[in-house]
């Protein structure tokens, strides 16, 4: 294992890809993705029939509740095996990644593969480790999904980790490796199905690997962490998780739950302490951010804005300095300001009201893309829409470093069609 990544818990990994399949039919979406539209997942099936693919080694979500879940998970299982066995993959070893996903709407995005070391990763609220959750993590969550990865021989991972690189140090400078005297070996480049655009990646050589070890090493340094939070002797964060933070929870449950049947001095040698995932600058242009609004279904409006006035004394209707926050009701739009707000981000502000109001006095919250959706489903009787600003992408990693988390459903990385689709494997058994 490469000693330059040792510190950073992010190492090149033996990566798996097939060596033969039809990509674009190999490919599929994040298995989170559309779990409330299983035309997308009939569409997808179609598109594979009976070729390789990474669609027969995922559980899509929105079979988690299937009555026969057990069995497909198992044949998942079983298919993994076989096609270990039938040699549908070839093994890339110590192997980074470099990939250029155009996205649905023409950008470019970039990104780095390798794997995490679980011991480096943490999604307790407050925890100093290098890889952090950026949300609070929903325990009742991890065992379902623990189920479909616990005899899992390998993983597909759609875990995107990002990095606060403003100068671009890390990833960027990849992309002049596609033209150099002596350029990067490519993987592949195919057009990724269902409207997901288009991927290429390459391999790294290992001077390029030794020039991102040193630029990561670079960013976590307690020079690099005055500089961008004004925090001295703070805990450096590394990697932030963007997308998949209960894909990768649930990994590190599962390697905790093998550490408790392992001699201690085997662990760093099991496979399941480690975990496939995709690093992104969260400078990448590329990269959206976009707000998740709030509606309250099953209120009275004016007694919960009362509530929001009486729950933050200073509180005032209207747009003013502070946390401004738009809501709809019935008959009326406005604003509600919170002066000098302690947590850094409207959401959260929003967030610890809500959810001790509905705890008190009932109502349901649902989580809501798209301003025009908020207002009008906040506009139906008994109901009250909440519209959010978008949370800046300079503030993720100021806002975790200063409140632990975000508040549940802060924000969303980009389009569904855009998020991570499975094409490298990784041995983990």
């Amino acid at each position: 294992m490469n000693e330059k990544f040792e510190r950073l818990g992010f190492y090149p990994a033996d990566i798996l890809l097939p060596r033969s399949a039809g990509m674009t039919k190999w490919a599929v979406v994040a298995c989170d993705q559309f779990t409330s539209q299983p035309e997308y997942w009939r569409k997808v099936e179609e598109t594979v029939g009976g070729a390789p693919s990474a669609l027969r080694l995922i559980l899509p979500e929105a079979r988690l509740n299937d009555p026969d879940v057990a069995g497909q998970i198992a044949a998942i299982n079983a298919t993994m095996e076989q096609y270990l066995a039938d040699g549908v993959f070839r093994t890339l070893p110590e192997a980074l990644v470099y990939v250029e996903r155009t996205q649905s709407d023409g950008r470019v995005r970039r990104g780095l593969i390798g794997m995490v070391d679980l011991e480096q990763y943490d999604f307790t609220p407050g925890s100093g480790a290098l890889i952090r959750a950026t949300e609070g993590t929903v325990l009742s969550r991890i065992p379902p999904r623990v189920r479909v990865r616990e005899n899992a021989p390998i993983e597909l991972p759609h875990v995107m980790l990002l990095i606060d690189d403003p100068e671009r140090t890390v990833i960027e400078p990849l992309a002049a490796g596609k033209q150099a005297a002596e350029p990067m070996e490519k993987l592949y480049d195919f057009d990724l199905q269902q409207g997901g655009g288009h991927l290429a990646g390459w391999l790294l050589s290992g001077a390029q690997a030794d020039a991102v070890a040193g630029a990561l090493s670079a960013l976590c340094s307690e020079e690099a962490m005055e500089k961008k939070y004004g925090l001295r002797g703070a805990a450096p964060l590394l990697f932030a998780v963007g997308d998949g933070n209960h894909s990768l929870a649930t990994a590190k449950q599962c390697y905790e739950n093998l550490k408790r049947v392992t001699p201690r001095e085997r662990w760093a040698s099991l496979p399941a302490r480690y975990a496939l995932v995709e690093v992104v600058n969260n400078h990448d242009e590329a990269l959206r951010f976009e707000p998740i609004h709030r509606v309250v279904f099953g209120v009275d409006p004016e007694q919960l804005l009362a509530g929001l006035l009486d729950f933050y004394p200073g509180a005032y209707e209207g747009r003013g300095s502070g946390h401004a926050i738009a809501y709809t009701c019935a008959g009326r739009q406005g604003w509600v300001t919170v002066p000098e707000p302690k947590l850094q981000l409207a959401v959260g502000t929003l967030q610890a009201f809500l959810d001790a109001y509905v705890e008190r006095h009932g109502g349901e919250v649902d989580y809501i893309h798209g301003d025009s959706v908020a207002d009008e489903l906040g506009a139906r009787p008994g109901n009250i829409g909440f519209k959010l600003p978008a949370m800046g992408k300079d503030q993720l990693f100021k806002t975790v470093m200063a409140d632990g988390v975000l508040p549940r459903k802060t924000f969303s990385m980009g389009h569904a069609q855009d998020k991570r689709y499975y094409v490298e494997a990784r041995k983990i058994r």
